[in-house]
């Protein structure tokens, strides 16, 4: 059995007095700031669409279409892809 190094939980030792920033984090990590690294602000994320379809159903429908190929359609699609 593992002993622990700490005596006490450490999380509620720690008291945050305030958030830190992106660069904050960087600088505490990395020990330093490199001048080649920007740090970027990203659009928030579009909102979804609902969709009326489940990808189960797509792969049902997907299987469907595969089973129901003719051998002709196989083998054009076999010499199609010899000839490349």
């Amino acid at each position: 059995m593992r002993a622990s190094v700490r005596a006490d939980a450490y999380a509620a030792a720690v008291r945050r007095l305030r958030p830190l920033s992106e660069a904050e984090c960087y600088a505490r990590c990395y020990g330093g700031w490199d001048p080649t690294v920007t740090i970027v602000k990203l659009e928030p994320r579009r909102p979804r669409f609902p969709t009326t379809v489940s990808g189960e159903d797509l792969r049902r429908h997907f299987e469907a279409r595969i089973d129901a190929r003719t051998s002709e359609e196989l083998e054009a699609e076999r010499d199609a892809v010899e000839a490349a």
